[in-house]
């Protein structure tokens, strides 16, 4: 006779992809949902700037004839990036020591790998040991590909209209070797910057001011636009660029409220600081705008918001709201100056800086790490930094005065690790340019530059003439119609 069947196994409602990994193995213990939730949220908000955010923003404040190229320019340069990331620059920007400015290469492929713990192995002070958010590593990896995506795209907002897109093919993989990684370990990974204790929250050194120099340099080796295009350059849709540049500000959210690598306080202060500052900025440019100019500008307001944004960026997290508005403030008016005054003066007019990539982000990004130095909270620092104690001077007077040679040094770290950005940017983006040009032209031909995106892609963005065919110029009266004309 056979065996009374044994009672029933507990119906277990979770599905197995919820109660285990990929590998077979319980959920660890170290997993935090909401941390892992915000980081991939906050990633994906980052990776909104760049497509569509730059995408937009790019392709409709150039002239009618490169918002193909402009665009694409972006759409490249997030993919390209993605590949060398995942396949050796993440090691080089985030894991073990090779040199105190450059990690190891290898890649981030395997599945062991991505779904252990994220690690940061160089990140141990003599104070804390190295960092380990409670998520896996694939989250730290994809989070930390936005940040040097955009980095890229920034880049490519002082090229555009004139530089050969093969070139700008090979730039971007070798940049990003060769410099940002170098930026990204030395401040963030554990090198030699870090352990020192710069401060760089989000990326105001190493993605700002490396994309701002990065962009300068390399626009003075391409060479300049057509000489009628730097004359008269309008923007071929105004109020597409103001929806490109509101990708750009609600993207910044994960862009500073990711930077703790959790859903924790400092995260929070970060989102908050980061709106007062880019409001704060946007109304001094605007403001200045309307007492120069007579008129308030809707570019020079998107300037003046990415300007606030950049400030902000070395410190959102570590500093207290007042001091987010102050800092806006200077967002709002030292880079207006620069740009609308020192900028058109013959020394930064010799390069042609198609967006003026140089003004809103280098020297803004400089200015926010320097500001990081007076505005920094001590407890706020305290709960993000890897060195203990460090403080804004507006706090050196704490218990007597006995942090003021502590406050002197903070100033003189942003100091150094601003200089030490710009210098390298500028050999190695160079060097970059030169290589490239041994294999194909920097610049597009200027019979290329008459024509634009056709020219450079066969495809144009606007089908305005008949049915959408290709214009051309002998066939459709243009030199008779000035409107046409004016599309040349």
């Amino acid at each position: 006779m056979a065996a009374a069947p044994g009672p029933a196994a507990a119906f277990n409602p979770v599905p197995l992809a919820y109660r285990t990994t990929g590998a077979g193995t319980a959920v660890p213990d170290w997993l935090n949902k909401g941390d892992n939730a915000w980081q991939l949220t906050a990633a994906t908000l980052v990776g909104l700037q760049c497509i569509p955010g730059l995408m937009i923003l790019y392709g409709s404040v150039v002239k009618m004839k490169w918002a193909i190229n402009a665009a694409f320019m972006s759409l490249y340069a997030f993919a390209a990036v993605l590949i060398c990331w995942v396949s050796w620059a993440y090691k080089m920007s985030f894991g073990e020591q090779l040199i105190p400015i450059w990690g190891k290469a290898g890649p981030s492929l395997d599945q062991r790998f991505l779904l252990g713990q994220a690690d940061l192995p160089s990140t141990g002070t003599a104070f804390y040991p190295p960092l380990a958010p409670l998520y896996p590593m694939s989250t730290l990896v994809y989070f930390q590909f936005v940040f040097a995506a955009i980095t890229l795209v920034l880049i490519a907002g002082s090229l555009l209209g004139r530089m050969n897109f093969l070139a700008w093919m090979i730039f971007v993989p070798l940049w990003l070797t060769c410099s940002y990684s170098v930026g990204a370990f030395s401040v963030w990974g554990g090198g030699f910057l870090f352990q020192w204790g710069v401060i760089d929250y989000a990326g105001g050194y190493v993605i700002h001011l490396s994309a701002g120099v990065a962009g300068y340099v390399a626009a003075y080796w391409v060479g300049p636009r057509l000489e009628k295009d730097r004359a008269n350059f309008p923007p071929n849709n105004v109020l597409l660029t103001l929806a490109g540049a509101g990708l750009l500000w609600l993207g910044w959210n994960g862009f500073n409220g990711g930077a703790p690598y959790a859903a924790n306080v400092v995260a929070s202060m970060a989102v908050l600081n980061t709106s007062i500052c880019a409001s704060t900025s946007l109304i001094v440019w605007t403001s200045i705008d309307v007492l120069v100019f007579k008129k308030p500008s809707v570019i020079g307001a998107v300037q003046g918001m990415i300007t606030g944004l950049v400030v902000i960026t070395p410190s959102a997290g570590l500093v207290q709201g007042w001091a987010a508005m102050v800092m806006g403030v200077f967002a709002g008016s030292i880079p207006w100056y620069s740009m609308m005054i020192l900028g058109k003066k013959k020394l930064f007019n010799a390069v042609d800086d198609t967006l003026g990539v140089f003004h809103t982000h280098a020297v803004a990004g400089t200015m926010g790490g320097v500001l990081a130095a007076f505005f920094a909270q001590p407890t706020l620092s305290n709960l993000f930094l890897s060195i203990p104690g460090e403080r804004g001077i507006v706090y050196a007077g704490d218990h007597g005065g006995a942090h003021g040679q502590k406050t002197g040094l903070q100033l003189l770290k942003q100091i150094c690790g601003a200089l030490f950005i710009i210098a390298w940017n500028i050999v190695v983006t160079s060097l970059i340019c030169q290589a490239i040009k041994l294999l194909v032209p920097l610049r597009m031909s200027d019979a290329e530059l008459a024509v634009g995106d056709d020219a450079a892609h066969g495809e144009e963005a606007y089908a305005l003439w008949g049915d959408g065919e290709t214009f051309d110029a002998s066939m459709q009266g243009a030199k008779d119609d000035p409107v046409k004309s004016s599309r040349l």
